[in-house]
């Protein structure tokens, strides 16, 4: 794309998704830390109906560190992968109280040495809980939606968000994931993308 299309690519989406945001609930940016991890294979709505009952549980990172492992693998059953996502949970709130005097750190390499967290869940944590845009988090409609579009042609999300990071401007970054996941949700379904509603087919080599 050129600077002008990707310009109009964004402002057309901008445009189409007035209100695209994230989707999921927190109000802490441990809780953040939490509902990143429990949305692993498993959809934001689901998530948002578990962590009322986990949050209340757990006011704190310090009672999430403490909590057993049986409570807190039954309340986060419903997510999918629940022992694995508990043994992570319980882990990284240890890691936060012990090597960051309990403060959620603010910055990738940091955020990266935590237990459950890799580089997309840090992207999601940093613009969500602290509005520091410097990546873009690559998930699955953001994947898709970059081989479509021919925005990149990689498999990788890593190698993809590095191919984003080149075609869109900073000041761009703090919305691009979230229309994304919103087109993808909405419009570029994995399975039967709604092509002709779509406004920026103009764009797509899928579509042409």
């Amino acid at each position: 794309m050129k600077k002008q299309e990707v310009k109009n690519f964004y402002e057309i989406l901008k445009n189409t998704y007035p209100d695209a945001t994230c989707s999921l609930d927190f109000k802490t940016p441990f809780q953040i830390v939490v509902a990143v991890m429990l949305s692993a294979q498993c959809t934001d709505e689901r998530v948002n109906k578990t962590t009322p009952l986990l949050f209340e549980r757990c006011k704190t990172i310090q009672d999430f560190a403490d909590i057993d492992i049986k409570e807190l693998e039954d309340i986060i059953h419903p997510c999918g992968f629940y022992k694995n996502k508990a043994k992570n949970i319980k882990l990284c709130a240890k890691q936060v109280l012990k090597n960051f005097d309990g403060v959620v750190p603010q910055n990738m390499e940091d955020l990266l040495t935590l237990a459950g967290v890799g580089r997309k869940s840090a992207n999601v944590i940093l613009l969500e809980a602290f509005g520091i845009a410097n990546g873009i988090a690559v998930d699955t409609h953001a994947k898709r939606i970059s081989n479509r579009i021919g925005l990149s042609s990689q498999s990788d999300p890593e190698k993809i968000e590095q191919d984003l990071l080149k075609i869109f401007p900073k000041e761009y970054l703090k919305d691009i994931n979230h229309l994304f996941v919103w087109h993808g949700r909405n419009t570029c379904d994995s399975r039967k993308p709604k092509c002709e509603q779509c406004t920026v087919k103009q764009f797509c080599k899928y579509y042409k």
